[in-house]
């Protein structure tokens, strides 16, 4: 853990050495924001909530999670670091979740900066609390999935431009496999079963529930077993251009 916490304070602190992590969190804050007022119709509604607010998530994740992903593996491959950072004393296992966590924690910033929201939400109203909690709960995890997809990506690739690219069509397929677009397309020549599995694989499928305040364990160890999964995968991608 501690070779993990060293990769992590390392990744962390470069976000906010360079103008990306504050052009993100900027970005993340406008976008919010519109999506919220504008598209999402809050005062119209005439409801102290903040479902609009959360609707909204998955493709905003769509599009700025790739943004901050695809540095992560692709700019240490195209700089040449990450052949120094293969000769420290550090498994690529650990580097590859240092560089997780920093790159998820700078996520967590992002939402709780959103704080603004919930208290003009509270001001004109009297929301649910809890289930503007487990909402925050549900988007935090699902940006984490978001994120260990990018990491694959930018695994596999030293340019940039190309892992945002591949995040975002990997990204956009695990989310729209469970819309009524994906699934009508499918039912008409597989089983149940399948088509029960195509939409279990959906970004939107388990987070619909705790953007509404259910949180339900295979919700949860979904995006647990997704972040897993997919940094597993990158983690092969790393280790195969190790030895060749």
């Amino acid at each position: 853990m501690s070779a993990t916490s060293i990769i992590f304070k390392r990744e962390f602190v470069s976000f906010f050495a360079t103008p990306v992590a504050y052009v993100f969190i900027a970005i993340f804050l406008i976008m919010s924001g519109i999506f919220t007022f504008m598209m999402g119709n809050f005062f119209e509604r005439g409801q102290a909530d903040l479902l609009p607010f959360f609707n909204f998530h998955p493709w905003l994740y769509l599009f700025l999670v790739p943004a901050i992903a695809m540095r992560t593996w692709s700019e240490e491959r195209k700089s040449g670091s990450i052949e120094f950072l293969m000769t420290l004393p550090l498994s690529t296992a650990q580097i590859m979740a240092g560089k997780f966590l920093a790159a998820w924690a700078v996520l967590a910033l992002c939402l709780l900066l959103t704080f603004p929201l919930w208290i003009t939400v509270s001001y004109l109203g009297q929301p649910d609390h809890g289930i503007i909690l487990a909402a925050y709960l549900g988007s935090w995890l699902m940006s984490g999935a978001f994120l260990a997809v990018g990491m694959c990506m930018s695994a596999l690739t030293k340019n940039q431009v190309i892992a945002f690219i591949l995040a975002i069509v990997m990204c956009f397929l695990l989310v729209l496999s469970g819309t009524n677009i994906v699934l009508d397309a499918f039912q008409t020549w597989v089983s149940i079963g399948v088509l029960d599995t195509i939409a279990s694989l959906s970004f939107l499928t388990h987070y619909d529930a705790m953007a509404k305040g259910i949180i339900s364990a295979n919700d949860v160890v979904y995006y647990v077993l997704s972040i897993l999964v997919w940094l597993s995968a990158g983690y092969l991608a790393i280790e195969s251009k190790k030895a060749s």
